[in-house]
């Protein structure tokens, strides 16, 4: 059984249950609970949906290999996407006292409130296409209900009462603090799980989140359960703010970053348009790149640059007076390989393309031991892509061969053993590596 299937099927028994005993026991403090669902609501109505990748789409029919585990974990690609949604729900959760008066809400309807507010922001993503939550679903209540099972049992016995001041305000960042780890690591192995790349880059990469916007989350859930518990609910407004704000910027960000994509994916098909490469050729290139990339555990960083790097490597060709037949450059000599690519880096460079992309495509024709890994990736998926182009069965399984019988000179090693082990996850059979 998977983890996403453990863990999912443990978050609904667990919301069925605090569901089921809030249905029970009643609701404590209903403007309170309103108020709270309100926030979470708000934020998750207001959550950016983050772009796949542009190397991904496709137009022609075909399917991309590799492309598949790109837009399987949601949650991989976006560490926090509803940072207003996440503070106010750990802030209900870890809420003892509301304007010097007892909240009177335990774990099981800090747990349900939770649940139902973010089910109806959640609603208009879904109503539109925006891809299921049900990942993003399944971490807001386990850690929900995990710092709520901390906090509330303790605090309706008094346990807090000694913990004033400095110290209570310490005690609720510290459980905010450990919830965002233990949401990290849940986060990582359901990407892994369901996609396949390696535990550590993804965790490393959610942990890293956690010195950005998982901080804010942190930093303002503590603050709104501490305001609220002196100021009363008045306080919720004015310290999500600057958390609001956030979000609304990121939702921008996420929509300037589509365009960017998309901007660099149509300057890659313009080797295609003008017939210099065959049609779909960058996007599998750029698919199947990041796909090897994320296999050999690169950053999230790293992971843009070689996917806006393969989607362009070809891009030098349109300087060329005589096309190469098929756009097929693998099989030219090192000299006319290095002249396209220092070309297709002019080119990239003309465009506004960070520099980082430029160098790559620049390189992608170097000795791969003076290659950055970027470069050394693209090199070996576009021939990879070239050679196995040609019809029949058997094309993809010679077109391997040969790079492992290249790995000498032209091609890196740990790249061409990558590749044939992600091949082999998208359902290709492949002689052994080695």
């Amino acid at each position: 059984m998977t983890a996403p299937r453990v863990f999912g099927g443990l978050a609904a028994a667990l919301a069925l249950g605090c569901l089921a005993v809030t249905l029970w026991t009643g609701v404590g403090r209903q403007s309170v609970a309103l108020a709270f669902g309100v926030l979470i609501a708000v934020g998750e109505l207001i959550r950016p949906q983050p772009p796949g990748p542009a190397g991904v789409s496709q137009t022609d029919g075909t399917r991309d290999p590799g492309a598949a585990g790109e837009t399987a974990a949601p949650g991989a690609r976006a560490r926090e996407a509803a940072p207003v949604g996440a503070a106010g729900a750990l802030s209900y959760a870890l809420l003892g006292e509301v304007a010097g008066r007892s909240a009177q809400h335990g774990a099981a309807q800090a747990v349900s409130v939770v649940l139902a507010a973010t089910l109806l922001g959640g609603v208009p993503h879904i109503w539109h296409g925006r891809g299921a939550a049900s990942d993003h679903l399944t971490r807001r209540v386990l850690t929900v209900a995990f710092a709520a099972v901390c906090f509330q049992p303790l605090c309706d016995r008094g346990l807090f009462g000694a913990w004033d001041g400095p110290a209570h305000a310490l005690l609720v960042l510290g459980l905010l603090v450990l919830t965002k780890l233990c949401d990290a690591v849940l986060a990582a192995t359901l990407a892994h799980s369901r996609t396949r790349w390696p535990f550590g880059p993804l965790l490393r990469d959610e942990l890293r989140g956690l010195l950005g916007i998982g901080s804010a989350v942190c930093a303002t859930g503590a603050v709104m359960a501490l305001a609220v518990a002196v100021a009363g609910l008045w306080a919720l407004p004015v310290f999500c703010l600057p958390l609001l704000l956030t979000q609304l910027s990121l939702r921008r960000y996420a929509a300037v970053r589509a365009t960017y994509r998309q901007t660099i994916a149509s300057l890659a098909r313009a080797t295609e348009v003008a017939g210099y490469t065959p049609a779909g050729h960058a996007r599998r290139v750029a698919a199947l790149s990041r796909a090897v990339g994320r296999d050999l555990g690169l950053s999230r960083t790293e992971l843009t640059v070689l996917e806006y790097a393969a989607l362009m490597h070809d891009i030098g060709q349109l300087s060329l007076v005589d096309p190469v037949p098929a756009g097929a450059t693998a099989g030219l000599p090192a000299e006319e390989q290095r002249r396209i690519a220092l070309l297709g880096g002019a080119v990239v460079r003309q465009t506004g393309v960070d520099a980082v992309v430029a160098v790559v495509v620049e390189r992608q024709a170097d000795p791969y031991r003076e290659q950055p890994v970027a470069a050394r990736i693209v090199r070996a998926v576009n021939a990879y892509e070239e050679k196995s182009r040609d019809a029949g069965p058997g094309a993809p399984l010679k077109a391997l061969e040969e790079l492992r019988l290249a790995t000498a000179g032209d091609y890196a090693p740990e790249v061409v053993e990558s590749l044939a082990r992600v091949l082999c996850r998208d359902c290709l059979t492949l002689p052994s590596a080695g």
